[in-house]
């Protein structure tokens, strides 16, 4: 059984309500098992900053499948939940990343774990350390990459 760390958001339509409909269809799905989700959180854009904020979750699933078996449930989620692929880091209806895993290391051009920014993103490390507060990332935990990102007070915790 393998435990993937996943980060969702949405800054298009009815933001609480996708991601509401996303961890549902994650819970749905047989091959998984969702243990934990974190609050809502409202975070400004990061790499594209002309768009509208977006709400960001983290959840973490347990599961037989492999990485690239996982990233397909998210797709076909993203897909049945309106997602359009514009443009890299645009406006989305919704986003699941893998962006950890504690056994399940991935470099390559379909999917890279753990995910190449995540400690450069506190709109990843901030609903992550709700859920995870143990977690270490290149052996040091999340309350260290916290420390060295300066958007992190921009972060707003909204509902759970």
């Amino acid at each position: 059984m393998h435990k993937y760390y996943l980060s969702l958001g949405a800054n298009l339509g009815y933001r609480e309500q996708t991601l509401h409909q996303a961890i549902m269809l994650l819970r749905d799905n047989t091959s998984l098992c969702v243990t934990a989700v974190s609050s809502f959180y409202e975070t400004p854009p990061w790499g594209k900053l002309d768009q509208p904020a977006f709400i960001n979750m983290a959840c973490i699933v347990e599961t037989n499948l492999s990485g690239v078996s996982l990233l397909t449930v998210c797709q076909e989620i993203e897909q049945k939940l309106g997602r359009v692929r514009h443009e890299k880091w645009g406006a989305r209806t919704i986003d699941i990343d893998i962006v950890y895993s504690d056994d399940v290391v991935s470099h390559t051009d379909r999917l890279e774990i753990p995910h190449p920014y995540i400690t450069q993103r506190a709109f990843v490390l901030v609903p992550l350390q709700e859920i995870a507060p143990a977690l270490q990332i290149q052996d040091k935990p999340i309350s260290y990459w916290l420390q060295q990102l300066p958007d992190v007070q921009s972060i707003t915790k909204t509902t759970d």
